[in-house]
């Protein structure tokens, strides 16, 4: 399967602004390509590329006062196949967890589990432990939140979408995620491409999705509190430990989003 996919994003910078961007696909996905993704600008900018700590290829730049378009197209080679469902994978004692997957287990800017551990052992501790207990927290969580993309909140915390019961595929994550890392069961959050592809077209406005991923039975899986259900066509982009580590741009300075329009299809 082949899948067609880019961006225009515009920002309006007031002085010169530093910026951080994690706007690439991701390296384990490079392979896959099968036309060049580059980004582009509609000015000139030096841009330097570098790997975060997660893995993530990153690019550092100045924007100039006015307005930036940052823009991207590719595409993409996918097997078409769906998210694999992890039945039978064993949950890990922590003491024989991989030292560089601990990290998954803490709390972080917005997975605060100090604020629903309590509730998570409570309503969780009774269900079998590994792949059945990570389905049930896909569960609770994707009937607690209702999917509004006009209440998306940039500081709500998985808390907030517990209280709030209502959000965007962030706060999915996020509250699922949480109550992963309260069950000691390590998440991490992911960004990326997630077209309507085998599925009804969202009305909802195209935009990057967020999902996540959980060690079980010595591996990664992708799950997705929001949908609840394995979908294909996913391009992965960062993964980190909330929105904070995989911000599609991070400013030193005020920078206003003014233009934001994502394209990914099935050709």
């Amino acid at each position: 399967m082949k899948i067609r996919a880019g961006f225009h994003i515009g920002y309006d910078c007031e002085n010169p602004t530093p910026m951080l961007l994690t706007l690439n696909v991701f390296p384990s996905r490079w392979a896959d390509l099968l036309t060049a993704q580059v980004l582009s600008f509609d000015r000139p900018i030096d841009v330097s590329s570098y790997t975060d700590v997660f893995g993530n290829a990153c690019n550092r730049i100045v924007a100039p006062p006015g307005r930036t378009t940052i823009s991207t197209a590719f595409e993409i080679y996918d097997d078409g196949l769906a998210d694999p469902v992890p039945y039978g994978a064993i949950q890990h004692q922590i003491n024989d967890l991989p030292d560089d997957v601990l990290v998954y287990l803490l709390g972080s800017r917005y997975c605060d589990t100090d604020r629903l551990a309590d509730f998570a052992w409570r309503t969780f501790a009774d269900t079998p432990l590994g792949w059945p207990r990570v389905q049930a927290i896909l569960d609770f969580t994707h009937q607690r939140i209702a999917f509004d993309y006009m209440k998306a909140d940039p500081f709500r915390t998985a808390f907030g979408g517990f209280t709030d019961g209502v959000g965007v595929c962030r706060d999915y994550a996020h509250l699922a995620i949480t109550l992963c890392r309260c069950l000691n069961i390590p998440a991490r959050y992911c960004t990326g491409y997630l077209g309507d592809i085998g599925v009804p077209k969202d009305p909802n406005p195209m935009d990057f999705s967020a999902w996540m991923e959980v060690y079980l039975g010595g591996r990664w899986y992708t799950v997705d509190a929001r949908h609840n259900r394995p979908r294909i066509g996913r391009i992965l982009m960062a993964r980190g430990r909330d929105a904070t580590d995989v911000a599609m741009s991070t400013a030193f300075g005020p920078a206003i989003l003014r233009q934001f329009d994502v394209v990914t299809e099935e050709i």
